[in-house]
This record gives structure tokens, sequence and C-alpha cells, in this order.
């Protein structure tokens, strides 16, 4: 198995101290985001064999196994990352298998450059993702309840925002919330900073369950996805609790540190809170206009110790060990390559001591024997 040397992305949302605190380093001043372990070609791990773009590139069967190969082709089909948002991310939603091909097509076809800004589709992959809590963390995922998203916006008494709420008394709900947000993304730009600006100050005032929308506000301030924001549900997720982001959700991370998973895609269309592109009737194509619970999700325990997220995809598969005393053993060994990355404590994974923030590709049927005191967790693919 291989000890992976990871990239560490500055991104403007990044909380400066939380990875530095969780790999007991010294913070640099700059926001440290996101910390990539897989193959992801713009920040492929290191390993002493290579990047791990060039390790499984060399032999993509020895490293992923036989069924991992022929189901996915011959790349790692997930990428693993610790997140640490010290400010909102963009509000985003993510296409479906067949709308990330179709669009992915279409622009190919009218010749848009990869990196151009107003680009929606990187890949032809879709982008399912699950975020797990290292600490306290917050966000928004999907649409609540029309009549409760009424309720919210009118009881900060702002007469712009009126229409709205009359908007979201209508039937059926799928298509009073496509009018409302249809509404809120093509408002006149002035118009709607003003709207911005008067909202956050009620959210300032009241407090409570407005608190997030302030702090968003204070972000981003004229920003429409404000008001787009207080369409979703407010999810507060404690340590080991998770969220699973399906295609055509909006959602977005507000704050705090967790290990995120995904399948190996850029492909995000963003509805706000951002100064990039919003290519507004492409967003409500992908969007799924339906009311739904966050759906938080509690890891479901194995007798051998193994706590599971469930999700209806097969691209990645996140688990955790609890390992409580330094004597127990586990063997790991699967039939599909893994990343095995510490979070807490100290983690002996083969010959590798791992403490937090270190993680190893182990790959496919590769003996991978697990003892120590800590949390460790395990990313992987059902083939």
């Amino acid at each position: 198995m291989d000890r992976l040397d990871n990239t560490i992305r500055p991104y403007a949302w990044g909380s400066p101290t939380a990875i530095p605190h969780l790999l007991g380093t010294e913070p640099t001043g700059e926001p440290q985001a996101e910390m990539w372990m897989g193959a992801h070609p713009g920040a492929p791990s290191r390993t002493g064999r290579g990047t791990l773009v060039e390790v499984i590139g060399a032999d993509p069967e020895k490293e992923l196994g036989a069924a991992a190969v022929a189901k996915f082709g011959p790349r790692l089909p997930f990428l693993l990352k610790i997140l640490a948002a010290g400010a909102p991310l963009s509000l985003q939603v993510h296409p479906d298998l067949a709308q990330a091909k179709e669009g992915y097509a279409d622009e190919e076809r009218r010749g848009i450059p990869v990196d151009a800004p107003h680009r929606n589709y990187k890949d032809a992959n879709h982008k399912p993702e699950l975020i797990c809590a290292l600490t306290e963390f917050d966000g928004l995922c999907g649409f609540r309840d029309p009549l409760a998203a009424a309720g919210l916006l009118d009881d900060l008494g702002i007469d712009s925002l009126k229409p709205y709420v009359d908007l979201l008394h209508a039937h059926p709900e799928d298509a009073a919330l496509r009018e409302v947000l249809t509404a809120i993304l093509t408002a006149d730009p002035e118009e709607m900073s003003r709207t911005v600006a008067e909202a956050a100050t009620a959210c300032t005032r009241l407090g409570g369950v407005y608190a997030p929308y302030a702090d968003i506000a204070h972000h981003y301030p004229g920003d429409p996805g404000v008001i787009a924001a207080m369409l979703l549900n407010h999810v507060r997720l404690q340590p080991g609790e998770a969220l699973y982001l399906g295609a055509g959700v909006p959602h977005a991370y507000l704050n705090g540190l967790g290990v995120e998973i995904m399948a190996n895609s850029d492909n995000v269309l963003r509805c706000g809170l951002t100064p990039k592109h919003v290519d507004v009737p492409e967003l409500l194509r992908i969007v799924r206009f339906r009311p739904s619970d966050p759906g938080v999700l509690r890891p479901e325990a194995s007798p051998d110790g193994e706590e599971l997220y469930e999700t209806p995809i097969d691209e990645f598969r996140l688990s955790r060990y609890v390992l409580p005393e330094a004597g127990s053993a586990h063997d790991l060994t699967r039939a599909t390559p893994q990343i095995l990355l510490c979070t807490a404590g100290t983690v002996r994974v083969g010959e590798h001591d791992l403490i937090p923030g270190r993680s190893v590709f182990v790959p496919a049927g590769e003996k991978a024997e697990v003892s120590g005191t800590g949390t460790l967790f395990r990313a992987t693919v059902i083939a």
C-alpha cells in the first residue's frame, strides 16, 4: 500500500485554522479549504511510486481490481476530501449521469473551452457526494415545504418579498418553488441588492432561525442567493452525522470541518452566493423542485465494527471504524481499491502509522490489517 502525500486547496471560503489543527501544523494565515485524496487530475495524491494517476494508469486492474475497471473504467471513481468551511460555499446543484453526458456533449459540440468561465460541464460524469461531520457542521440541503419558506420570508416584514410569499402559497408545490427561484435569480440586480440588504438587517435583528442567513448575507452582500437560501432546509450536523447530496438537490455548506467523498467529477451548476457564472436556464433544467427532509445519515454498525454510511450509488462507499483499544485488530482487505484516512488517535495500517489527516491507498486485494486507538475512515467502491 502507498502512503499518500495530499494537496491542500486554498479556496477563499476555507478556514485558516481547521485543517492545520487536525494535522497538528501551524496555520499559514491563508485559507485552507480542502485536502484532496485520490486520483483527480487537478491535484492527484503523490506516492513513492509517482502520482496516484500514474500508479493506476500503469496497471489499472492490479490497482483497482478487474471488477472495478469493468464497471467504472481504468480510473479511481471517487475523490475523498477533508473539507473545512470557514465561510459559506456557493449554492449549487449537480446533474445526474444522463444530464452530465448530454450537457458535456453539447458544450463540446459548441466548442466551448473546458476552462471557459461560462462552461457548465467539465466532464461527462455525475457528482453525487456525501459529507460527514468531524465538528458541528452547518449546511443547506433540499427545499423546505413551500408554506414554511413563505412564513420565513413573510416574517421578515419586507414589502419586496411579498410577491414571493404569495407565489409560495400556490399549487402545485413544484411549480411554486420553480417560479419563486426563477423570479429571485432573474430579478433586477439593483432591486434585489436592496432587498437582500433589508433582509440582512432583519435577519440580524431577529436572530434564532434567521442567524444563518444573516451570516450568509454578511459574506455575500446583495447576492440573490441569500434569498434563495431561505427556500432551503438549514441543517446542523453533529460529529459523525452525514448528508448525502444526490442529483438536482440544491445545497450549500456553511461552516465546519468534515470528510467529504464524491464521484470523480467537476460538474457544478451554481444558484448564487458566488461571483462565478450562474446559468439560470440550465440550472432550472437540473434542479429537482420538490420539498424534502434533509435526511441526516447516521452510520449503521456491523458486528466487525464497521460503521457504514448507506448511499444509493456505487462510485463510492464510505464507512468508519472507531477503534477503542490498541490491542484489537481488523482485517480490511477488499477486492476493490481503498483509501484509509485517520481523523483521530493513532491507527496502524500495515506498516504505516497514521495520525490525524494521514492516509494510505490500498490496491484491490492487498492485505490491510488495522489496529490502534482512534478513528479511521474507509473509502472504497461497490463493484
